[in-house]
């Protein structure tokens, strides 16, 4: 097997664990509640079940992605992060008592932090302008788990038997199911998941070279550091890019230096992410599910008030909200082939705002009888979910080509740690304010208005650095 074959067998198996992501999320997510009061929990425990995944995700995340950087294996990492989501739904399952509950999503929480060890395999595994493409099939992946868990909901609540001393129920099975599904995916992880090597790029995130299987070319990258290497992000880009461009290459590689073998030995927290470009991305990152999970919490009380809506309609409105965000990411990732990263995020930020006026001047005050305020809703949906796919795709991309390629693991994890906190924040702020939606919506807005100011005034420098681009060029051109 070819290391082509071994590339498109992995990014299928990492397709899988993202669609399991999405299917865990939407077979758990409607009988919580309901399982919680079951075991007699306050109602702020839901608020805290919730929470406790995404903050065991956002501790860990960068925790793995430092582990891949140092060992440049994500294989062993997914199978051990596994484990804890193969153990938190079993607990899930036991359900003794709320706390055991709550645990469960803490330990569950611990293998979605993986996540980051992923994101920077597949920032190694592919050039650049595929990238976007490669991580809007891994998104559509998730939301495709979250357009069809509902579907196993139809089955799963119709359990009613005991499994030795433990009852299986449709509150405790979708527990032990996504305890299966998790349990096999090992066997697919081990099948079909290979540490592949970065294609056409050092380890520390050299020059792209394209091998032409007619003609012997000599590696310019290796596994070690060479002696010209251009770094993912360094302030002496330019002038490595001219030397590298005036000087043929002499000789072979040198010995692997120290910061070769340790990515973080000349690493600064601060240099890598106080960075103007870095901290808009950032800031883009944690807006966008701010705002997202302020819309999930908002739109089932808004729904049942203004609308009247039972599970049938909410179901039938998220399953619809789910095929269209799909496509949302397959045209991104077509688009992404053709239009530069930053357009498609201005584009998309553009849309969000539009979406957030609407809603701002249609929903907060509702006209015009029941047909006219239903038809705004519809619409207001429909441009929120239209923008999702071109921030979230084009925020990810450009920020694995900004961040140094070396330490992209680590970076990763921060990525997902401040989308982490935005998940947590942005429900405890909708939660408090569905009736109150000129506040609710205003601040989205506000935060919506500044993230697109900030790209405008950053927009020359959301890009792909000089270096990387010239030496890809110099390596088509050789």
């Amino acid at each position: 097997m070819d290391n082509h074959q071994k590339r498109n067998l992995t990014f299928f198996t990492i397709g899988l664990i993202f669609l399991l992501s999405g299917i865990e999320y939407a077979v758990i997510l409607p009988t919580i509640w309901r399982y919680l009061q079951i075991l007699e929990a306050p109602p702020y425990f839901l608020g805290l079940g919730l929470s406790a995944f995404s903050v065991s995700g956002l501790l860990t995340g960068p925790l793995f992605g430092f582990w891949s950087d140092r060992s440049r294996t994500t294989k062993t990492i997914i199978l051990f992060s596994n484990l804890f989501e193969i153990a938190g739904n079993f607990m899930y399952f036991l359900g003794y008592s709320k706390w055991l509950l709550l645990c469960s999503r803490l330990v569950a929480g611990v293998g979605a932090g993986a996540g980051s060890s992923i994101f920077g395999f597949l920032t190694r595994s592919t050039r650049p302008e595929e990238r976007a493409g490669v991580f809007a099939a891994i998104m559509a992946c998730r939301q495709a788990g979250l357009l069809v868990g509902p579907a196993f909901n139809l089955f799963l609540r119709l359990c009613d038997f005991k499994l030795g001393p433990f009852v299986v129920n449709k509150y405790t099975s979708p527990g032990i199911f996504m305890c299966l599904l998790w349990t096999l995916l090992q066997f697919a992880v081990l099948a079909l998941y290979w540490d592949v090597p970065p294609i056409g790029s050092a380890e520390g995130g050299a020059a792209l070279v394209e091998m032409k299987e007619e003609e012997e070319v000599p590696l310019v990258g290796s596994e070690e550091e060479p002696a010209h290497t251009y770094s993912a992000v360094n302030s002496d880009q330019l002038e490595t890019c001219v030397s590298s461009e005036s000087e043929p290459f002499r000789g072979p590689p040198s010995p692997p230096s120290s910061a070769a073998l340790n990515p973080f030995k000349n690493f600064s927290a601060s240099g890598e992410f106080l960075r103007e470009e870095v901290v808009v991305l950032l800031t883009a990152q944690f807006i966008t599910l701010f705002n997202q999970t302020a819309l999930e919490t908002m739109v089932t009380p808004l729904t049942q008030r203004d609308f009247s809506f039972g599970e049938l309609g909410n179901s039938l409105m998220y399953s619809l909200c789910g095929v269209e965000v799909i496509l949302g990411f397959f045209f991104v990732r077509w688009l992404s082939s053709k239009v530069a990263d930053r357009a498609v995020l201005a584009v998309g930020l553009v849309i969000c705002c539009a979406a957030c006026i609407w809603c701002l001047i249609f929903l907060t005050n509702p006209r015009g009888g029941y047909g006219w305020e239903l038809t705004a809703f519809i619409i207001g949906v429909f441009l929120q979910l239209l923008g999702l796919p071109f921030v979230a795709v084009s925020q990810v991309s450009l920020f694995s080509k900004v961040t140094a390629e070396k330490t992209q693991g680590f970076s990763q994890g921060v990525r997902r740690s401040v989308g982490g906190l935005a998940t947590i924040l942005g429900p405890l702020w909708a939660g408090g304010l569905t009736n109150n939606l000129y506040i609710m919506l205003g601040m989205m807005l506000a935060l919506l208005t500044m993230i697109t100011v900030m790209t405008a005034l950053s927009y020359g420098r959301l890009t792909e650095p000089r270096a990387v681009q010239c030496a890809q060029s110099s390596d088509s051109g050789g």
